[in-house]
């Protein structure tokens, strides 16, 4: 894995996260899986267990100001 990914919701605490990542990390794939629920999955195999959160190259997930659980937006 090369670069990190962010996970979202589309949610106020998830897009004011998802600026402060941008600003602060370099290669980073934005997902909002309020949009795309293809791709829940995939977090979830990841260990996301609440949005948002930032997948790390090594593998590890930082969960950031809880916005909402992978629950939640599953629906």
């Amino acid at each position: 894995m090369g670069k990190s990914i962010f996970y979202h919701a589309g949610c106020p605490v998830c897009v004011s996260a998802e600026h402060d990542v941008l600003n602060l990390v370099k290669d980073v794939e934005v997902v909002n899986i309020g949009v795309n629920k293809a791709r829940i999955s995939e977090a979830e195999k990841a260990g996301v267990k609440s949005v948002p959160a930032l997948l790390t190259p090594s593998g590890n997930v930082l969960h950031l100001n809880f916005g909402a659980s992978i629950a939640d937006v599953k629906g």
